[in-house]
């Protein structure tokens, strides 16, 4: 913090009581009163500095009056400004920092400590002092502008608010790394090789910081909230982004009210544990029209807030009993952005002593409308149409699809309340557009849930209140569930039965006209169906078709086993055969007949052979191709294999 050392002589001023006395040695001869306390001193010191005190003195000499008793109540900065003042007179010893400049300056002012009076008076060491040391700190600039509250319409008449203001509006646009550091005439500030600061070459030790856009949130959090709007005000002329403007507003909001702080984690509330010992606990009355201060200057702009803050706000100026004004400025900022919000930032608890439900059913329907209006207006709620009818998925559906989604299961949350209506249950769930739903499973389930908790609605009111449900939107799981389910009316139950019957018989279809044009491409190719293609039939289809490939198999296996038997007793004759024939050679040698050439063994010759011999021989032939056709399918079942 900046400081000034003002004075060279030992400190006179004694406090008793509410008592000060100058111990100098002298009688005093004049009193000060101001608010409860006195300040006994003496006349020429004050004569020599002060001109309105120099004009009161010379009105008491000239009226007679036997003691000179001035009353000073009304001086800014009060009891402690004064002091420091006399301090300045006498030319006592004592430090003029950022804290007390600015009581001392408006001090000096009321006083009339002008050049003409003396020369280097409080009013011209004041302003030197704000002008060369403290406007030129972030910190001090902050410091002096928090201490202007108690002084603020003497302190704006003197510019010392608005040139407070300024130093800060304009610090808060610079990188803070830069305070109080040289800088380079291209570039910031140099660097040692070891990347610490350099000061005339020298090495500070101090480090590069790498500092975000909301540096400046904690101190100016500080400020009342005039100060605070005035410094907002000041900032947004010089172009800062309104995201960084609307975030030091949240963090501002969070810090002073303290009913935004109940899901904080324990490093936020010890930060805010340390802000109570910078600013009191606010009243009901204080928060609530710093409530009503903070909507007026958060922008109607979605995404810009949180979701979180906003419902955090709606809470507490439900709690505080905020003007209608507010509460309806701050349900139309969530209406602009409710499919960024969570369950549990809608379950809104119902403090209103007329309507005896959990949550404020009422307040979210209201909501629900303005995001519906405004998400017609943007054009987001005009679906497309396909050829054949369906309605196109397009990214403009996703906002209202989620908040379906949210609303379904905040009615699943509300439905076990059995204060709550049917009309108004009814009425929040038919809010929804049908083409937000694309599928009704969530909608169903709160139903079931309000139907169970509520046991005794006669069957008329129950079929009302299940004619918001689109019995053809439910799966096949829900209308499982609802088939079984004796809460619901007798009609419902035949209409999810029927609509049941239709999906299977559709599946079905579907699944028979797939498998028949797979079949009928496969046949027109002369190739085998695919495994991809067997999955697009389904499991069914699939199953056939391995049964039939299994059985081929066995069938073709045992017509290898029985080729593979034909064989065999063919291999035996030709064996039985040739005994024979070296039979019948050894008989003809015995005989002297062992030179004629013999008939069988010569394909070359076209001599006739017996009967026999040429229908064994045939056989031998017609052997051939079977033996060709064994091998052929043994190798395709090695393949196969």
């Amino acid at each position: 913090m900046a400081c000034l050392k003002l004075g060279s002589r030992a400190d006179v001023f004694r406090k008793q009581g509410q008592e000060w006395y100058c111990t100098t040695g002298l009688p005093s001869d004049v009193t000060v009163v101001v608010g409860e306390q006195s300040f006994h001193l003496h006349k020429f010191p004050l004569l020599l500095k002060s001109g309105l005190l120099e004009c009161r003195i010379r009105e008491k000499i000239e009226t007679g009056e036997d003691s000179c008793v001035i009353d000073l109540s009304d001086i800014p900065g009060g009891a402690k400004a004064f002091e420091l003042a006399a301090r300045f007179c006498y030319g006592v010893k004592f430090e003029m920092t950022s804290s007390n400049v600015v009581h001392l300056r408006c001090a000096a002012d009321y006083l009339e400590m002008t050049e003409e009076i003396a020369e280097g008076n409080l009013i011209a060491q004041t302003e030197s002092f704000l002008t060369q040391t403290v406007l030129k700190s972030w910190k001090d600039s902050i410091k002096a502008l928090h201490t202007c509250d108690n002084v603020i319409d003497i302190a704006e008449k003197l510019q010392v608010v608005k040139r407070c203001i300024d130093s800060v509006a304009t610090k808060s646009c610079t990188d803070p790394d830069l305070f109080g550091w040289p800088v380079v005439q291209y570039g910031g500030p140099m660097q040692s090789p070891g990347g610490s600061f350099l000061w005339n070459g020298i090495s500070t030790g101090a480090r590069p910081r790498n500092s975000s856009s909301d540096w400046w949130y904690d101190d100016v959090s500080c400020l009342s909230l005039p100060l605070y709007k005035k410094v907002i005000s000041a900032m947004e002329y010089r172009g800062i982004d309104q995201d960084i403007i609307v975030g030091s507003l949240n963090h501002y909001a969070k810090r002073r009210l303290p009913g935004l702080n109940r899901r904080k984690s324990i490093s936020d509330v010890s930060s805010c544990l340390s802000m109570t010992t910078l600013t009191a606990m606010p009243s009901e009355e204080e928060q609530k029209y710093l409530l009503e201060e903070i909507d007026r200057l958060l922008p109607f702009q979605r995404g810009v807030t949180s979701c979180k803050l906003l419902f955090g706000l709606l809470r507490t100026s439900i709690f505080l009993k905020a003007s209608s004004s507010c509460v309806s400025n701050l349900e139309r900022r969530i209406g602009l952005q409710l499919d960024k919000a969570t369950l549990e930032d809608i379950l809104i608890p119902n403090m209103s002593e007329s309507v005896e439900t959990l949550y404020d059913v009422d307040c979210i329907h209201r909501i629900l409308d303005h995001f519906l209006t405004m998400d017609q207006e943007t054009g987001g709620a005009s679906p497309g149409l396909g050829d054949d009818g369906q309605i196109l998925a397009s990214p403009s559906l996703m906002p209202v699809t989620m908040v379906a989604k949210l609303i379904d299961g905040y009615l699943a949350e509300v439905a076990p309340d059995v204060n709550l209506k049917l009309q108004k249950f009814r009425s929040l769930a038919a809010a929804i557009p049908d083409y937000a739903r694309p599928i009704d499973d969530g909608l169903y389930r709160a139903v079931d849930i309000y139907l169970k908790a509520h046991p005794h609605l006669p069957e008329s009111e129950k079929e009302e209140l299940c004619r918001v449900m689109d019995c053809q939107k439910l799966s096949l799981e829900a209308c499982t569930h609802a088939a079984q389910n004796e809460r619901l009316p007798l009609r419902v139950i035949v209409q999810v039965l029927f609509f049941e019957q239709l999906q299977l018989r559709s599946s079905i279809a579907e699944c028979l006209m797939i498998s028949e044009n797979l079949e009928g491409g496969s046949r027109q190719l002369g190739l085998p169906i695919s495994a991809e293609q067997h999955r697009g039939v389904g499991w069914p289809l699939a199953t056939r078709e391995n049964q039939a490939l299994r059985e081929g198999m066995d069938g073709m296996k045992q017509r290898v086993a029985e080729l593979e038997k034909e064989c065999s007793t063919m291999r035996e004759e030709i064996e039985r055969l040739g005994r024979s024939r070296n039979a019948s050679k050894s008989w003809l040698s015995s005989l002297g007949l062992g030179g004629t050439k013999p008939q069988i063994c010569s394909t070359k010759d076209a001599a006739p052979t017996t009967a026999s011999d040429d229908n064994k021989l045939a056989v031998v032939k017609a052997d051939a191709t079977p033996r060709l056709k064994l091998s052929r399918h043994k190798k395709n079942l090695s393949i196969d294999a």
